[in-house]
C-alpha cells in the first residue's frame, strides 16, 4: 500500500486483505469526539509503525437494525467524518439479521485476515451472535487497546445514547458540542478525500 496516498479507501469486510495493520473496531455512530478519539489513537500508531490503519464500522448500527434507537447520522456522513481523521481504510460491514448470526469465531477470522498487529476497542465491545463475544476474546487473538472515555464538561462520558436524549430533549447546542462540528464543508471534503471501492473488484 501507498501510505502517501491522499484517499481513504471504503471496502466491504468481504473485499478487505492486509499483509499488517492497526485496527479501530466499532459501529461509531454519529462519529463522536469519544469515536474521535478511538480512532484517532489507531491512526497515529499505524502512521508511527508504518502501516495502514483501518476503521472497521457496520452499516446500520447494530442497535438500529434491532430498533432500539434511531440512527445518529447517515452512512456518508459517517464514512466523510473518518475519512478526515486520517484512515487509510474503511472497512464497512452490511449489518442486518443474517451478519447478526454470524458466529464470534467467524468475526475473528475476519479481522484475521488484516493481520492487525493491534485493536483499538471501547470498553464495552461485543461482536458475534448474540452478542457472544466480548474483549477478552479479542485479546486472546489479537493486541488489543481499550480507548479511555472522553467527558463532556459535565464530567460523563460522551456516548451516542447521550448525544440522542440531548437531541429529545432540544439542546441541539449541546448535541453537537459532544458530536463534533462538522459543517457543509467538511463533508464536501470528506467526500473528496474518499474512494468507495465496496461496489468495485479490488486487489489488496
Amino acid at each position: 500500500m501507498d501510505l502517501d496516498t491522499t484517499k481513504t479507501q471504503v471496502l466491504s469486510d468481504t473485499q478487505i486483505s492486509l499483509s499488517r495493520s492497526i485496527i479501530a473496531i466499532g459501529a461509531f455512530d454519529g462519529v463522536h469526539r469519544g469515536h474521535q478519539a478511538l480512532i484517532s489513537a489507531a491512526v497515529n500508531e499505524a502512521r508511527t509503525d508504518k502501516v495502514p490503519s483501518v476503521v472497521w464500522t457496520f452499516d446500520p448500527p447494530p442497535k438500529v437494525v434491532f430498533g432500539r434507537v434511531p440512527q445518529l447520522c447517515t452512512l456518508e456522513e459517517k464514512l466523510a467524518r473518518i475519512t478526515r481523521l486520517g484512515a487509510d481504510y474503511i472497512v464497512v460491514a452490511f449489518f442486518n439479521r443474517h451478519y447478526a448470526a454470524k458466529s464470534a469465531k467467524s468475526f475473528l477470522d475476519d479481522l484475521g485476515r488484516c493481520n492487525p498487529s493491534s485493536i483499538h476497542v471501547g470498553q464495552d465491545f461485543r461482536f458475534g451472535h448474540k452478542q457472544s463475544g466480548e474483549v477478552g476474546d479479542l485479546a486472546s487473538c489479537f493486541n488489543v487497546n481499550i480507548a479511555t472515555p472522553v467527558n463532556c464538561d459535565a464530567g460523563e462520558p460522551v456516548s451516542s445514547t447521550r448525544i440522542r436524549a440531548l437531541r429529545a430533549a432540544g439542546r441541539q447546542t449541546e448535541a453537537d458540542s459532544l458530536q463534533g462540528a462538522f459543517d457543509k464543508v467538511s463533508q464536501f471534503t470528506g467526500r473528496l478525500l474518499t474512494e468507495d471501492l465496496r461496489f468495485k473488484e479490488t486487489t489488496q
